[in-house]
């Protein structure tokens, strides 16, 4: 899939050209992060970031958006994926996206099928985090992003798991 086929998609599915402009923005700052990322762990240790793959998931992250601008748009999203033949990796890309995740728990609360909403693979975590650090289409510091957290009321152990992300991603 290309990047022109996930824009596609997006405009297929009902997205908002806002929508796409802020998933546009959330590619190519993911793409960077990736990039960054491959550079630090060129030892061999670490698997590297499938570029690609962030690529296509970061532009199709808010496809659930199509429907709902609630926080349940990553099951929505997910939905809307399978529905269209997508990998399974991006499917998971979209539904992990959401803040630092979701565990089981929370997510239950929500109202999502239960299971955890937790990214777990590099390409899950950097388009998560690229996600936070864009608001439309700004970019904005991790700082920033705790700052609007703690003025939202964020519960601490969200704050963590998004300097966990954070430091998972960056460092």
């Amino acid at each position: 899939m290309t990047p022109e086929d996930a824009i596609n998609l997006l405009r297929e599915a009902g997205c908002s050209p806002d929508v796409v402009e802020h998933c546009q923005t959330v590619a190519e700052y993911a793409r960077e992060i990736a990039e960054q990322y491959n550079s630090r762990h060129n030892s061999g240790h670490d698997r590297p970031a499938d570029i690609e793959l962030v690529t296509i998931g970061a532009l199709l992250h808010d496809i659930g958006r199509a429907r709902s601008h609630r926080v349940k748009h990553v099951v929505i999203g997910a939905e809307i994926a399978r529905s269209f033949g997508l990998d399974e990796r991006i499917v998971r890309i979209i539904e992990r996206h959401i803040g630092a995740g979701i565990p089981k728990h929370e997510a239950a609360k929500l109202g999502f099928p239960e299971k955890d909403y937790i990214p777990e693979t590099i390409e899950e975590m950097i388009v998560a985090h690229a996600d936070n650090l864009v608001d439309g289409t700004t970019r904005i510091s991790i700082d920033e992003r705790i700052r609007r957290m703690k003025r939202r009321r964020f519960k601490r152990n969200a704050i963590r798991r998004m300097v966990k992300l954070h430091n998972a991603v960056m460092e």
